[in-house]
């Protein structure tokens, strides 16, 4: 299946093993138990906690997509970045980019922070930063990239590097990207991370996370976590997200258009001070000349939803500095420019021109 082109892998990568049926879908297996056969045999499935027919295709389908050894599907990306985290323990130390999602701030800070691991923030798009500020205590590298919110970008083939020569594990947020325009594991990293409920799911519907890795040795450790800690996905959910991930590859195509046209249009407005955009994807953060201006294109804007999260087929703006990192400290907000004046606009599958003439009229309030 894997041989497949990702856009063909997305549509009909997914295979349930136990269809007899013809189904095109892979059925939503809603069974929290599996009877035996006898004694000692078994199904393959004994209690969906472990394992589930429909999260078993979705967690085979977002492998494939990977090029990873295995991955697994979690309740919310939270519950697979805090499962993840539990491979570490008190004394131990990871380097994080330092513009990361507010959840993930507020994890590092005030949970595993209170159970003895050091997180230390840098900027991870500088290769040599990062190799010097290696201890004898660090794990881990945990790079997002594109950053949220400010887009900025780390090379993950050097950070991988550095992680090889130093016995590291190199953790990727693969969340704004997606496998159609980068794969991390390729790359050097050793497991990625998705919030599934973004662009893998794509239609701001249900709630997913996952964990992918690049070989058999962390599959198994990842794996007792799971179904230790037990934050797994619903087989219900499992469908929603198997039935995003077919259109992902089309809907990665129109998104990246029409926000490469908005981008181009905010470039152009005097009232914009800046664009950040990594040139692929749909998610762009702008600054604008006052915190008066970002305050009334939020309240104006029609077509675009007020709202928080990303990556779905309707275009959301978001207000980073009340929203996705109103936890971060404001100290470090402000040392990353995450202020009244920033924006953050996740790009849908609209027209483009009614998302550019409602940003238009929110502006200028036409």
């Amino acid at each position: 299946m894997n041989r497949m082109r990702i856009g063909t892998l997305c549509v009909r990568g997914a295979e349930d093993k136990n269809n007899t049926t013809g189904a095109i879908s892979v059925p939503v297996y809603q069974s929290a138990t599996f009877a035996h056969p006898g004694v000692g045999q078994s199904t393959g499935y004994d209690y969906s906690r472990l394992q589930n027919p429909t999260r078993e295709a979705l967690e085979n389908l977002v492998a494939a997509l990977e090029g990873g050894d295995d991955a697994m599907a979690f309740a919310t990306g939270m519950a697979a970045m805090a499962t993840l985290c539990e491979l570490f323990a008190p004394g131990d130390g990871i380097l994080a980019s330092g513009d990361l999602y507010g959840g993930s701030v507020r994890l590092f800070d005030n949970v595993i922070g209170r159970h003895g691991i050091a997180v230390d923030y840098l900027d991870t798009g500088d290769a040599e930063n990062v190799r010097g500020r290696i201890r004898e205590n660090t794990k881990a590298i945990f790079v997002e990239t594109p950053t949220n919110p400010t887009m900025l970008v780390t090379d993950v083939a050097a950070i991988s590097a550095i992680c090889k020569e130093r016995g590291l594990l190199l953790i990727v947020d693969n969340t704004f990207l997606t496998p159609i325009y980068q794969r991390p594991i390729e790359l050097g990293a050793d497991v990625v991370l998705h919030s599934g409920t973004k662009y893998l799911g794509g239609h701001n519907d249900t709630l997913a996370g996952f964990l992918v890795t690049a070989n058999a040795e962390l599959s198994e450790r990842l794996r007792f976590l799971y179904k230790t800690v037990g934050a797994c996905l619903a087989p219900w959910d499992s469908f929603l997200i198997l039935r995003g991930i077919k259109t992902l590859a089309i809907r990665m195509e129109r998104i990246t258009e029409n926000a490469r046209r908005i981008a181009a249009w905010l470039e152009a407005q005097n009232d914009v001070e800046a664009v950040m955009y990594p040139g692929e994807s749909g998610v762009i953060s702008f600054r604008v000349n006052s915190a008066e201006t970002a305050r009334k294109i939020l309240g104006n804007v029609k077509t675009i939803l007020y709202a928080e999260s990303l990556g779905g087929v309707e275009s959301l703006i978001t207000y980073p500095i009340l929203q996705t990192h109103a936890d971060v400290p404001a100290e470090t907000r402000e040392a990353l420019g995450i202020d009244e004046r920033l924006l953050r606009l996740s790009v849908g599958i609209e027209a483009a021109d009614d998302l550019v003439a409602d940003l238009k009229a929110a502006l200028h309030e036409i």
